[in-house]
């Protein structure tokens, strides 16, 4: 098959760096990818948002699979644009992807599918969204119905500080369009993991989940990212919260987006925090949906994935699930990210990354490159606030932590930074 990477990040350098290996790839594309993905696809000089201009390359090509990385293609259309032209392609359509593209739309859907999540608001007005923090107080969450990178979400401690974040975003304008709307809602207290399945538009099946590192630096603290750092597997999602989370989320989600008209076909990656019920045992709730692999999380659940990860998504993509069932790879997986100083605020571009070869040679280290591109001497560039994403697998938590910061350490590149502390609470747990 000729295969079709669509996206320039982290999470498409792991997934072409998985679809390479397959025996079913004859030749692998990525548009636009990045100076990493280079060595394992034939770069395609076109935007991911360029839908037009990415399903004239496609067809023209002769392509023969397409799997669409990025949320934001798919909220465009890309994959019913690619899907017109006789393309199987992986990714949900542009109305299905609305369950990421709107948080007011997800948390309305879901309320309608019954799933257990946060109690909530949706608002265009700014006083009535102050009402509603005034009436319920804090800790409080605003988040912006629209796209935000990953960083249209704010706890807010106080009600005070939900007040600026509604001002910031409706008022100040700092998320642009996509804070036109907030959804405001409860704050969930406990434990928070990903979780991911395949969907072919009426059936699911559950891959590995990860937990991932949402602030900048260490201890949680200061604002959120896209994420810092993941590991694989995570404690947290026991197979019985699993089990709930596919029965009373995942299902009910899939099963009522077709029944509504909306089949979903791709990823459907779950936000979840693990709270303690009633009587006191662990229950998941859903936080929020996204319609794409995670990122970091793609880039660990790649490295513990055994089995052929082309067969999976195109089954998907052909409506039809039964009967897969995903390898993994006993061995836990960590990605510590290295991100440009100044992120998620403002950062230079353009500084020079050394030493990755040496770094790669540390046992069991992989480095997918996201923001990145080759200089006109053939050095890395960092090209963007998050650049690569280190990561290693080994039998614990630990010596995969470990590998992973010996190779941070090799790495020259004085104008960036990382969070030390990747999967602390495994750590907490001694695994």
């Amino acid at each position: 098959m000729k295969i079709l990477v669509v996206g320039s990040g982290g999470r498409e350098h792991a997934l072409c760096w998985a679809i390479k290996r397959s025996p079913l790839c004859d030749a692998l594309y990525c548009a636009p990818g990045n100076a990493g993905i280079k060595d394992v696809a034939t770069l395609v000089p076109l935007s991911a948002n360029d839908v037009a201009g990415i399903t004239a390359f496609a067809t023209a090509e002769g392509i023969d699979f397409v799997v669409v990385g990025p949320e934001e293609p798919l909220v465009l259309g890309l994959a019913d644009a690619l899907r017109a032209a006789g393309i199987p392609t992986f990714g949900p359509s542009q109305a299905a992807a609305a369950l990421e593209g709107s948080k007011g739309f997800m948390k309305d859907a879901v309320a309608r599918f019954g799933v257990p999540t946060a109690a909530y608001g949706r608002f265009t007005d700014i006083g009535a969204a102050k009402e509603f923090v005034a009436r319920h107080g804090a800790p409080i969450v605003v988040k912006t119905d629209g796209l935000a990178a990953g960083k249209g979400v704010t706890i807010c401690q106080s009600v005070d500080e939900a007040y600026a974040a509604i001002e910031e975003a409706m008022v100040g304008r700092r998320f642009g369009d996509a804070g036109a709307e907030l959804v405001i809602e409860e704050f969930l207290d406990g434990e928070e993991a990903s979780f991911f399945a395949i969907c072919d538009g009426t059936n699911a099946v559950a891959l590995a989940g990860a937990q991932d590192h949402k602030r900048a630096y260490d201890g949680d603290q200061g604002p959120n990212t896209g994420g810092m750092g993941t590991y694989s597997p995570a404690p947290v999602l026991t197979p019985a919260i699993e089990a709930r989370i596919m029965d009373e989320m995942i299902l009910p989600t899939v099963r009522g987006m077709a029944a509504e008209g909306k089949p979903f076909i791709g990823v459907l990656f779950a936000g979840i925090m693990v709270v303690n019920g009633p009587d006191g045992q662990p229950i998941p709730k859903l936080l929020e949906y996204n319609v794409r692999f995670g990122d970091p999380e793609c880039q660990v659940l790649m490295r513990r994935l055994k089995s052929d990860l082309v067969p999976l998504l195109l089954s998907a993509a052909q409506g039809d699930v039964s009967g897969q069932e995903p390898e993994w790879h006993d061995e836990a997986a960590l990605c510590v990210v290295m991100a440009a100083e100044g992120y998620p605020g403002d950062y230079v571009k353009g500084t020079r990354i050394g030493n990755l070869p040496q770094a790669g040679q540390v046992d069991g280290v992989e480095i997918f490159h996201a923001g990145t591109k080759e200089g006109a001497d053939g050095a890395i560039l960092a090209n963007g606030g998050r650049v690569l994403g280190v990561t290693a697998i080994a039998p614990r938590v630990a010596d995969a932590r470990a590998n992973a910061y010996e190779a941070v350490d090799r790495i020259d590149w004085k104008e960036g930074f990382c969070r030390r502390d990747i999967a602390w609470r495994a750590m907490e747990r001694g695994l």
